[in-house]
């Protein structure tokens, strides 16, 4: 099974209960799982093997939460060598906002920009959207473990 390091980016803590409901599952299939919420530059390269999965919300303007915006810093001023590392994205965003996923679509460029490889496609959970975060997260992730 494979190794997956989650980064979370969360203000409120909605994005870390997903991570956290996430990485749950993923041992249940019998993945080796740690959460990061407060991810650093060397966290990219402890294990070029783990794949990094990204649990983050939006804030204000379609920022990223201040506890992994150095991440997207490092990524985007010092080009880590992170060239066909795995990655999938989740994202946590509010449709009634102009900048509706602009954190994720920014943190998921960086990673692509770099040649990291995205594995499926992200899962957005709109705050709008009555769905609940739980059950979209549960839905998406066994479908993305099969990717892995």
């Amino acid at each position: 099974m494979s190794k997956v390091q989650i980064f979370i980016g969360s203000v409120y803590g909605g994005a870390e209960q997903v991570g956290e409901l996430v990485g749950e599952e993923l041992r249940k299939l019998g993945h080796d799982v740690s959460l990061n919420t407060y991810a650093r530059a060397e966290d990219l390269a402890r294990d070029p093997d783990e794949i990094i999965l990204l649990c983050h919300s939006n804030t204000g303007s379609g920022e990223l939460p201040d506890n992994i915006q150095p991440l997207y810093l490092h990524l985007t001023r010092d080009y880590p060598r992170i060239a066909g590392r795995r990655y999938g994205v989740i994202n946590l965003a509010d449709s009634s906002y102009m900048s509706f996923n602009e954190g994720g679509k920014a943190l998921d460029a960086a990673f692509a920009d770099l040649g990291a490889i995205r594995v499926g496609e992200p899962l957005v959970i709109d705050a709008c959207s009555g769905d609940d975060p739980a059950t979209l997260a549960r839905d998406w992730v066994n479908e993305w473990a099969r990717l892995i």
